[in-house]
């Protein structure tokens, strides 16, 4: 027979509710209604010993102007199942080597603003090369496994250089489109004459997976579908929520009926509103500045495979 009777039961249980703080403020002021602010050291705290560290989203191509006005990015290093996952990649795939290069960023990188969780989906393609190094960084924090790239001098004279974040040169918005920035919409809202406005932002990730799909989707029916309208939808297209393969043909449609002069000023706007990663890294070498062609020593796998076993060999 128990030695507690039903009132003991009932006080022991009302006592573990009421030693946890966060609880007890849920239990009395309801979920809508708890304040939760003097519970965030605590998450923080938490974050903290997982080994999450915050990223300053202004330090990303975009600057942070493309997302949320508050927006959060914490990052930590790659775990040994994430790692292995990235080591089956195919080199040749386009197709695979974008799932697993997301995975990483889907994995170790939290985005927030407040207390709502964003998705890795609303990062910029262009921002993501740098999130990803910034999480190699974190996952081989020792100098033997950096990513080096051979290169040389105006004089022919070889030397290497270290592929990090801070060595990328990054392709700017002309002065022209950067004063229709719209600070509210995070987007440029562009006054034309043949097109009205257009608001259009360089692509996310979410929004580039779903044409992937579309297109993937076309090529397996044997379909064709419109380049041009497809070189210039990722900038036309915000938010990646709802957007599925049925918005991308309604669009479709609604392209067909656009005027030659409309595609053609869209089509320009869309060719200026590149950012992202420049094909050569800037590097200040004994007071030169040299351009390095950007490459992956050992291909993009080195990325989170280590390439040169040599510091690992006794």
């Amino acid at each position: 027979m128990s030695d507690y009777n039903q009132d003991d039961y009932k006080q022991m249980v009302e006592e573990k509710e009421t030693s946890n703080p966060m609880a007890e403020e849920i239990k009395s002021q309801g979920l809508g209604k708890a304040t939760m602010s003097r519970f965030l050291n605590d998450v923080e705290s938490s974050d903290h010993h997982l080994g999450w560290i915050s990223m300053n989203v202004e330090n990303l191509p975009s600057e942070g102007r493309f997302y949320p006005i508050g927006a959060e990015l914490k990052i930590r290093s790659a775990r040994v199942a994430e790692i292995r996952h990235f080591s089956t990649i195919d080199e040749q795939n386009i197709v695979d080597i974008e799932e697993k290069l997301n995975s990483i960023v889907k994995a170790c990188a939290k985005f927030t603003v407040g207390s709502r969780v964003l998705s890795y989906k609303d990062f910029l393609e262009e921002d993501r090369i740098f999130i990803l190094l910034a999480i190699r960084d974190l996952t081989f924090p020792e100098t033997e496994n950096k990513l080096m790239i051979e290169a040389s001098d105006s004089n022919g004279k070889p030397f290497k250089v270290e592929l990090k974040s801070e060595h990328l040169d990054v392709e700017k918005i002309s002065d022209q489109i950067e004063s229709y920035y719209d600070e509210e919409a995070r987007a440029f809202l562009i006054q034309t004459k043949s097109a009205g406005e257009v608001r259009m932002a360089p692509p996310t990730i979410g929004v580039m997976e779903e044409i992937t799909k579309f297109m993937q989707t076309r090529q397996r029916e044997r379909k064709n579908w419109d380049q041009s309208f497809i070189q210039i939808l990722p900038y036309i297209t915000q938010d990646w929520r709802g957007f599925n393969t049925k918005a991308i043909f309604d669009k479709e449609i609604e392209f067909q009926g656009w005027t030659e002069k409309k595609y053609m000023v869209v089509y320009r706007l869309a060719e200026q509103m590149k950012i992202g990663v420049k094909p050569e890294l800037k590097v200040d070498h004994e007071g030169e500045e040299v351009l390095v062609p950007l490459n992956f020593p050992g291909g993009i796998k080195s990325l989170f495979i280590i390439s040169d076993l040599s510091s690992e060999l006794l």
